[in-house]
């Protein structure tokens, strides 16, 4: 069916580069008002020239923020969140991969950090925003990676032994957890929350890492990954079809299919300790509390 994303914001995480990108850029070619937040600053620029060539006179927009800090996550929520009256869509699609264990300031490992902190934390700084601006939604990317995975809530961080491959699986099982814990905190609000894999496509994910492990992961994609509009297209279906309207808490794949992710993914229980867990790290309290 047509999207119905005429006139929409928009705000994407993970837009500069591959399935983000190419999302981006077909929702401004549906009419839709694109809010960036990104890493590198000459990037998104050349992002939004590419936005505004599809969607012009639409004064998009991009934030700069390092998605691994969770001040900073904190602070261009905020900014976000003051300078929008209202979003539509919220897009959480940034993600990364490190063939090292890294810490964060926050003592946190940088896998984990950047690929369900983040998204916790944006989600969290604009939820007034969304909610008031209902019906919203907030469009999770997730992946089939985290099929064989299982959250260790005595070693989160990966403090003990560090597996790049772990590390990765473990906060995309993430990114499923809190998609079902969240659609069940936003029951009622008008906001929807969905997730979905994109396939195995082509896109930036580890592939500017240099040495032997970068060589690897850019031999791999050449081997085995497809185009990554397939991926692409499956966000914007998730952020603008009246077909999901009122699907919430579900994990899609390529293009548009509703899927059931591994019995790991579908835990409850995990998905609230998960929460749990992530409001004790950044401080906050009950996410879908707001004053409307």
């Amino acid at each position: 069916m047509e999207a119905t994303i005429h006139g929409k914001v928009v705000v994407i995480t993970g837009a500069t580069s591959g399935i983000g990108r190419i999302a981006a850029t077909r929702l401004a070619g549906l009419g839709a008002r694109i809010v960036l937040v990104a890493r590198d600053p000459e990037r998104a620029d050349a992002t939004l020239a590419g936005l505004r060539k599809a969607g012009p006179n639409l004064a998009h927009g991009a934030h700069i923020a390092d998605l691994s800090i969770l001040a900073e996550v904190k602070r261009v929520g905020r900014e976000i969140a003051a300078a929008e009256p209202r979003i539509d869509v919220l897009i959480n699609n940034a993600g990364n991969v490190f063939p090292t264990q890294q810490v964060t300031p926050d003592g946190l490992e940088r896998t984990f950090a950047t690929n369900h902190m983040a998204y916790f934390v944006l989600t969290h700084e604009l939820r007034e925003r969304l909610i008031a601006s209902a019906p919203a939604r907030i469009v999770s990317t997730a992946s089939r990676a985290h099929v064989g995975h299982s959250l260790d809530f005595d070693d989160l961080q990966f403090a003990r032994s560090y597996s790049t491959i772990g590390a990765y699986g473990r906060s995309k099982l993430a990114n499923i957890l809190f998609t079902r814990e969240l659609a069940r905190r936003l029951a009622g609000t008008g906001v929807t929350a969905n997730c979905l894999h994109p396939g195995l496509v082509s896109t930036g994910l580890g592939q500017r890492t240099g040495g032997f492990f970068g060589a690897v992961v850019r031999f791999y994609f050449f081997l085995f990954a497809g185009p990554p509009e397939p991926g692409a297209e499956t966000i914007v279906y998730l952020a603008s079809s009246p077909d999901v309207a009122a699907i919430t808490g579900g994990y899609f794949v390529p293009v548009g299919r509703q899927a059931e992710p591994s019995a790991a993914a579908r835990d409850d229980l995990a998905a609230r300790r998960l929460w749990d867990e992530s409001e004790r790290i950044t401080g906050f309290k009950d996410l879908t509390r707001v004053d409307i």
